[in-house]
């Protein structure tokens, strides 16, 4: 064989040990993965304020608090878009968490399903520091719990490798972001008595109920159906599937009720 052909796959072959045992090795996912959701959350926040000051005309004649917030908005959109794609894929089509798999679904994860609760564990530190720096502009009490619990969850299910079912279907719940924050965007733009501002509140009201009412109903069920395979899992884990869902349950039925209650005011109003 020619001597500059077997160096050239022997030099492959010690890259492809490298990406395998060192850059895709386990071990460095879950550190990896987070830095990777500060660095997201830092460029899609860079991102939206470049964009922002060439294409909404509005921008430069908002207040600093509130291009910090339209900032941090553009930031958690582009994270709910990430996740409810990613969660919606590992749980419903990769095959990772189907019933045909051996061994009990409590104890199932991958490499990928690591990695992306790593980048959603960055951009919960990232947007966790944002509200408490800025305490109480960004938001109130509610969204200091919705994150210190989200960020305990995500973290033990990504180390642990426990329970990562249930923190993706709540993850799916993200897939309401956008358009809580569309419609802060509509409102600071001055369009809340505009067409697009209605359509977006009948939106909101579809996809929450959908995504943070009907879908955790199907998580609870879930929840029950394997319950005696969660009482294998490590009692912190057991507590936070037992705790987790049922708070943010609540929570989602209280903002749920705001979210009708705004949309009636809305519709009142067009009426």
């Amino acid at each position: 064989m020619d001597v500059p052909l077997m160096a050239a796959k022997a030099y492959k072959y010690k890259a492809e040990l490298l990406v395998k045992d060192y850059l895709l090795a386990d071990s460095y996912v879950p550190y990896a993965s987070v830095l990777g959701g500060i660095l997201m959350c830092k460029l899609s926040y860079d991102f939206t304020r470049f964009i922002s000051s060439f294409y909404f005309k509005g921008y430069a004649s908002l207040t600093k608090m509130q291009k910090i917030e339209w900032n941090n908005r553009g930031m958690s959109t582009v994270h709910a878009i990430f996740i409810t794609l990613m969660s919606t894929y590992l749980v419903f089509f990769s095959g990772l968490f189907s019933d045909q798999q051996d061994g009990p679904v409590t104890f199932r994860s991958s490499s990928l399903s690591n990695f992306t609760l790593g980048v959603s564990v960055g951009y919960f530190i990232a947007d966790l520091a944002m509200i408490l720096w800025l305490y109480p502009s960004l938001g109130g009490m509610e969204y200091l719990v919705h994150h210190i619990l989200s960020l305990t969850a995500v973290t033990y299910a990504m180390l642990s490798g426990e329970g990562q079912l249930y923190t993706y279907m709540s993850l799916i719940s993200e897939t309401t972001t956008p358009g809580i924050n569309l419609r802060w965007f509509l409102d600071v733009a001055g369009m809340k008595r505009s067409k697009r501002y209605v359509v977006n509140g009948v939106a909101m009201f579809v996809t929450w109920l959908v995504a943070r009412i009907i879908l955790f109903m199907y998580l609870f069920y879930q929840i029950f159906l394997h319950y005696d395979q969660i009482k294998q899992m490590d009692t912190f884990g057991c507590l936070l599937i037992s705790v987790a869902p049922t708070i943010l349950f609540v929570m989602n039925m209280i903002w749920f009720s705001k979210i009708l209650r705004g949309l009636k005011k809305t519709l009142a109003k067009r009426h």
